[in-house]
């Protein structure tokens, strides 16, 4: 059996958190906190290995329900999940599926947390590269989000 290879990377964004590991991962896996950087989307989930996940909300006027499977959850190291999102007008297959882990690593009295987002499957489409811009400027807001919540916690 050949050894998994690496996806390319679609996006990425980098955000140091004045605030620990174990809090940043309670912001993450906690739906009324997530809710609160995660585009206001109401989350569900156990946040175990193969669990689903489900994103719902509105976006542009237009609801939503994004779904998904938990891939990682190493507390409070690393979360990532498959998410793919009907709005994208592509059938529900895995190369219209990403991937988005959030990488949690302890520097000086607080977090980095960098979050990727790759392909499941197949290689970076012409119009993930033309939208790479777009993806980066809203996952930094989300680790914007998630620094103002994951700070506010106490752990």
């Amino acid at each position: 059996m050949d050894a998994p290879t690496m996806q390319p990377v679609v996006a990425m964004a980098t955000l140091g958190i004045d605030a620990l590991p174990e809090s940043v991962w309670q912001a993450l896996t906690t739906p009324s906190k997530l809710k609160m950087f995660f585009f206001g989307a109401d989350v569900d989930s156990t946040f175990r290995v193969g669990a689903p996940i489900t994103m719902r909300g509105e976006m542009n006027g237009k609801p939503y329900e994004d779904k998904g499977t938990i891939l990682i959850a190493d507390e409070p190291k690393r979360l990532s999940f498959s998410h793919y999102s009907p709005l994208s007008g592509k059938p529900d297959a895995p190369e219209n599926t990403n991937v988005v882990t959030f990488t949690l690593a302890p520097e000086n009295a607080g977090t980095r947390v960098t979050l990727t987002q790759t392909k499941l499957q197949g290689p970076i489409t012409e119009a993930d590269a033309q939208n790479r811009e777009a993806y980066e400027k809203n996952w930094r807001g989300v680790l914007e989000g998630l620094r103002e919540t994951a700070s506010s916690l106490l752990v």
